[in-house]
């Protein structure tokens, strides 16, 4: 704007200096000399273009940063680097980060599971068993009815004689046979203790008399002597009241069994084997119709709800990197590694300067509605005198913004030509044709 305003003066002063030396010529001469002798002067027009001042700017540029707080663990970039688009410009510590999705991975592949396992439904084993447990029932049922087989009767009456006759020998006490047989025993083990003490007393003065076969018969004819002499001894004592107490104890157990056998079933029997039949037949009831709609709709959502939940540990682990949105060139980074760094915080300035555009803010409201986009545009850059761009008005921002009390605008222009010393923010003209 500020040279558009010069220009206007220069182009004023020098309307006005002519004017003046045309009338001083004229009152010089007169009227009609001054008609005569000086030529009529060209009337000056003023530029009807609109000059704007500008910078050079690259295409397309960004102010990148981190959608999370974090401290920044590894910067894989420098100032000055070209990256490719989608590279990884550096990361933030994400431990916690990739506890979080191991954890939900694990919880989706439970749900997953769970839902599988449902719609599969049992398994043939499971249904064999089921089946299996509902004939046991049926076949306890048939025996209650039945009763006990003659053979278990038979069985049971054979062991209440032996019990009765037990239970009568220790009361009748040995009979003489007996003593005869056990005092033979005992006379017997008598003898070959007497032998067995005779061969130790002549080889008791060895050495090794612990060691030898001698000691060993000694020991063992010992034993077989005082076992006969105490079977004997109880033999003549008769049984203690503790054997006469077991004897008969065990004659009412096998009584009670052999009563138990010929009683018919009971009420309470008959129920309990008929519920057991039941239970038995609802679960495999329950196995062969499968889950209910209702568990299968709630496993579905728990594995909606585990996807969700590990889209969102993914989301919060990627979140810990920033990357390039497109190819570009590093143009400034603001961080170093092992800082911490707060979300939303501009930290990296990437652009493509590959391709450039010029843009002025310097378009009054006067101006900018002279001008549209496609207008041609003439580029002059400070740095590079005799140098001239040609391009076009892309855009123009629609809201024009209060600069020292002038209403501006902003206005993008689009390069034809390129040259390669170009660089970001180099000052320059911009004369745009009107419409």
């Amino acid at each position: 704007m500020k040279k558009w305003l010069i220009g206007v003066l220069i182009l004023a002063v020098l309307v006005g200096s002519a004017y003046l030396v045309w009338g001083l010529t004229a009152r010089a001469t007169g009227p009609e000399e001054a008609s005569e002798a000086s030529p009529e002067l060209p009337v000056v027009k003023a530029s009807s273009d609109v000059i704007a001042d500008a910078v050079v700017v690259p295409a397309r540029s960004v102010r990148l940063s981190l959608p999370a707080s974090g401290v920044v663990a590894e910067l894989l970039v420098a100032e000055g680097d070209v990256v490719e688009a989608d590279q990884v410009l550096l990361r933030l510590d994400a431990r916690r980060q990739e506890a979080g999705v191991v954890q939900a991975a694990a919880q989706l592949r439970r749900a997953q599971s769970r839902l599988d396992e449902l719609v599969d439904g049992p398994r043939p084993q499971e249904i064999d068993v089921a089946r299996a447990a509902v004939e046991a029932a049926q076949a306890q049922l048939a025996r209650v009815q039945q009763g006990a087989r003659p053979e278990e009767i038979a069985a049971a009456e054979a062991a209440l004689a032996g019990a009765q006759a037990n239970l009568l020998r220790l009361r009748e006490g040995p009979g003489e046979a007996e003593l005869v047989a056990a005092r033979a025993d005992k006379a017997n083990a008598e003898a070959a203790l007497q032998q067995a003490q005779a061969a130790y007393d002549r080889v008791k003065e060895s050495a090794d008399i612990q060691m030898r076969p001698e000691a060993l018969a000694l020991e063992q004819a010992t034993n077989a002597y005082e076992a006969a002499a105490a079977r004997l001894n109880a033999l003549h004592e008769g049984p203690t009241a503790a054997d006469l107490a077991g004897a008969r104890a065990q004659v009412q157990q096998a009584q009670a069994h052999l009563d138990a056998l010929k009683a018919p079933a009971r009420a309470a029997e008959l129920a309990a084997a008929e519920a057991e039949i039941r239970r038995a037949q609802g679960q495999l009831n329950l196995l062969e119709a499968g889950a209910r709609t209702e568990t299968l709709v709630a496993a579905e959502e728990d594995v909606r709800a585990a996807e969700a939940a590990l889209e969102q540990a993914q989301v919060a682990l990627s979140d810990m990197e920033l990357r390039a949105p497109f190819a570009g060139t590093v143009a400034a980074l603001d961080v170093k590694a092992g800082e911490q760094e707060v979300a939303g915080n501009p930290i990296v300035w990437l652009a493509d300067l590959s391709e450039w555009q010029v843009e002025t803010d310097d378009l009054t409201e006067l101006n900018v509605v002279r001008v549209r986009e496609g207008s041609p545009v003439t580029v002059t850059v400070d740095a590079l005198p005799g140098v001239t761009l040609t391009g076009e008005v892309l855009r123009i921002r629609a809201i024009g913004e209060n600069k020292m009390g002038d209403i501006t605008y902003t206005v993008i222009i689009g390069l034809k030509e390129d040259d390669p010393r170009l660089r970001w923010n180099l000052t320059a003209s911009v004369v745009i044709a009107p419409e």
